[in-house]
This record gives structure tokens, C-alpha cells and sequence, in this order.
């Protein structure tokens, strides 16, 4: 199926203290993400980079970092997400994985105009469940998902008027999930699998599972795929490395089931830090990961050396 791939670049930097993330998005179209989209068939329109406008000096004494500014990217992204949804299937290009708290509530806010249920794939080492008071580190890259899950504590940023329901959001990757994160989430219906679980099940059946449940309350899918879901030894190129990742073939496999269902409606590509890779190692990988979900066949993909 032919989609309108619409991509919409989205340096920001702000969710964390390590710099390089605002690199992101130009990594990602050096690589080719627009050419391989294009070579599958697909319409491709790149809107260039969002901006976050302007926003008030950060208070020194805060325990959060670049609070203002990462207010101002949720709105600006918030709007973004919700003009290109009306145009086709938007894929971020990121930036640290706070952009997550306005792309998926852009997304989610289309969703309810459009009267039908959204849904979140987060395929990520974090849970990124935190709110405002329970960061340890003020790192607001930890906080993306209980933001747009509706948890209370967010002030500044702006209320979520549609928050995705808890049992809508399915994690997959997990191993590193704070003590409060994991209060917080329990018993609340999110899936959760962890790299044990994936490790003696599989990657397919959880996944099968949880698209089944998106297609039978006819869902919008958002996934959120941050570079730290993958092994450090095959994805260099983040600041938030943690050993025992998903496999490249995993990755692929994952990715590849998403475009056999055809649920996937709009997509994150997240935390890459060029400064951190290899000769585009890692970018490349991202790319061709993005090219899985939209249909390139094990057949199809190139053969890189980076030696």
C-alpha cells in the first residue's frame, strides 16, 4: 500500500544534559530515509525541521533540565503532529525522546477528531514513565511516556485532553525501568516486556498479540522507536546505552510484522546522536529498520561495510 510519508524533522536536544541529539534529524536524510521511502513506492514530502519558537530564560535553580524549552517543543510538535496526520503518516525525525510528549499527543488528539482509539508502541530500553517530581535526574527524556499516558504532575506543560489509555500502550525492549516508574505502571495495563521475556518468547507473539487488540477496536497506531531498543554493539550512536538489546534481526523483525498489518500510522525515530556513531552505522540502521516497516523485503536491503 502506497502511503504519503510526510517527514517532519525535530531537533531537539533538551530532554537530557549529553548533547548531539539536534544532529539527529540531517543524519537521518543523509542516510537516505527519503530515497528508500521513495524507492518502495512511496510519496514522500519533508516538511523540514519544526521549531520550538520562542520560550522564557531557564531558571538556574531548577531541578529539571531546559524545562522552558522543552515546553515550547511539545506544543510546537504537538501542532505539527496534528497538521500532518490530516495529510498522510508522519514519521518524526528526532531528536531525544522527549519530542514523544507532543508527537503522540498530536497524534492521539487526531485520533479522537476522528473518533477512533490511539494506540502506542514503544519499543525502547526505558519505560519513560516518569512525572515531573519522580525524575531523579530532571532528564526530561524519562518522562514522555507518563506524560501522554495522563499521569498527573506535568505543570508547565500542557493538560493532554486525550490521553492514551493505559491498556493502549504495549513496551517492548525494557531493561533499565527505575523503582518509581515501575510503581507507577503497575497494574495499569500496560504491556510490558522486558528483554527476559523477549528472550524466551520471542519477539512475535507479544507483538501479534498487541496488534490484534489495535485492529479490533480499528486503533490508530504510533510507534516510538528510540535507538536504545537495539544492542549498543550494533547501535552505537546514543547516550543512553544499555547492554542486551534487540538484535538487529529482532529489530527487523519487528518492524517488518508492523508493515504486514498495516496498522502503523505514524512513527517515531528517536535519541540517534551522530556525534556518538560510527562512520553512520548506526543511522544507516535506523534507516533501514524505517524502510522494514514500510514494506523492503530481506530481499531488498543493501549490503553496507563500514570498515
Amino acid at each position: 500500500m502506497t502511503q504519503n510519508c510526510i517527514l517532519l524533522g525535530a531537533p531537539l536536544d533538551s530532554g537530557k544534559r549529553r548533547e548531539g541529539c539536534l544532529m539527529g534529524p540531517d543524519a537521518y536524510r543523509t542516510a537516505g530515509l527519503a530515497d528508500a521511502l521513495r524507492d518502495l513506492g512511496h510519496n514522500v514530502e519533508d516538511r523540514g525541521n519544526v521549531s520550538p519558537g520562542d520560550y522564557a530564560p531557564e531558571d538556574p535553580k531548577e531541578h529539571l533540565y531546559a524545562l522552558n524549552q522543552t515546553v515550547a517543543w511539545t506544543k510546537a510538535l504537538n501542532r505539527a503532529a496534528q497538521d500532518a496526520m490530516t495529510d498522510g503518516l508522519p514519521i518524526f525525525l528526532g531528536g531525544d525522546h522527549a519530542l514523544a510528549m507532543g508527537t503522540v499527543t498530536g497524534v492521539a488528539a487526531h485520533a479522537a477528531k476522528i473518533n477512533r482509539p490511539q494506540f502506542v508502541l514503544w519499543l525502547d530500553a526505558h519505560s519513560d514513565f516518569h512525572n515531573l517530581a519522580s525524575t531523579g535526574s530532571g532528564n526530561l527524556h524519562g518522562t514522555p511516556a507518563g506524560y501522554f499516558a495522563g499521569r498527573e504532575g506535568f505543570a508547565p506543560f500542557p493538560p493532554v485532553p486525550h490521553p492514551v489509555p493505559r491498556e493502549n500502550i504495549c513496551m517492548m525492549g525494557l531493561r533499565s525501568v527505575d523503582p518509581a516508574e515501575r510503581e507507577a505502571m503497575q497494574g495499569t495495563g500496560i504491556r510490558l516486556h522486558d528483554m527476559r521475556d523477549i528472550d524466551e518468547n520471542g519477539v512475535v507473539k507479544p507483538l501479534q498479540s498487541f496488534l490484534e487488540q489495535v485492529s479490533a477496536a480499528n486503533g490508530m497506531l504510533h510507534v516510538s522507536l528510540d535507538v536504545d531498543f537495539l544492542d549498543p554493539s550494533v547501535a552505537p550512536a546514543v547516550g543512553t546505552t544499555v547492554p542486551g538489546g534487540a538484535t538487529v534481526r529482532e529489530a527487523h523483525l519487528v518492524c517488518e510484522i508492523l508493515h504486514d498489518s498495516g496498522l502503523m500510522t505514524s512513527m517515531d525515530l528517536v535519541e540517534l546522536n551522530p556525534f556518538l556513531d560510527e562512520r553512520g552505522r548506526t543511522a544507516h540502521l535506523m534507516v533501514d529498520l524505517c524502510a522494514s516497516a514500510f514494506g523492503r523485503q530481506v530481499f531488498d536491503r543493501p549490503t553496507r561495510s563500514f570498515l
